[in-house]
């Protein structure tokens, strides 16, 4: 990202914590996530979580490597929640959330240049189609067409597979689809 786009994430969000994105600026492949949490709000990085250490493992898995792709979120802030007890947990984005992002995150990936966009469940996918009921359970697994020419590529959030293990070889199977994709555009 350049610093010009960091200006703006910085002027967008008027002081509160953001996370912007992060890796391979000349990367063929960005992967988009939902929102940071706590400890990508620590580190000032995405996907440093338990989440992350899943999407590392699948990334290797099928012979990608971190440092060549580009990641970022959907929402660069934390969105929260709070608990009658004063327990904060992160909540899914809101819709008005989601849109108000959504040119910022356009343009970072415009910025970019990937070939391929990889959106990692239903609020990333919702944001880059602009269209709310775009669902990742209809959708994940399979190559789209989108804006400029780049392949939109849904995936299940890596942290789904921490509730939902069944969906373990589901997401292997989809990485490698999204693999095999790839290793064609490079030929």
């Amino acid at each position: 990202m350049t610093d010009g786009m960091k200006v703006r994430f910085a002027e967008f969000h008027k002081g509160r914590e953001f996370v912007p994105g992060d890796g391979d600026t000349g990367a063929d492949i960005v992967l988009i996530g939902e929102a940071p949490g706590k400890k990508e709000i620590a580190e000032g990085r995405p996907f440093v979580g338990k989440a992350g250490k899943n999407l590392d493992e699948f990334l290797s898995a099928v012979g990608i490597e971190r440092n060549r792709v580009y990641i970022t979120n959907a929402v660069k802030f934390r969105p929260v929640k709070v608990s009658l007890k004063g327990t904060v947990s992160n909540r899914t984005p809101s819709r008005d959330e989601i849109f108000a992002e959504r040119d910022l995150l356009m343009d970072e990936v415009r910025e970019i240049g990937p070939s391929f966009v990889v959106t990692l469940g239903n609020t990333p996918l919702r944001s880059w189609l602009g269209d709310m009921r775009a669902c990742i359970g209809d959708m994940h697994g399979r190559p789209y067409d989108t804006y400029g020419g780049m392949i939109l590529f849904p995936l299940y959030h890596p942290a789904s597979i921490i509730y939902n293990r069944a969906l373990k070889d589901t997401y292997k199977e989809d990485l490698r689809v999204l693999a095999g994709l790839i290793k064609d555009a490079r030929r």
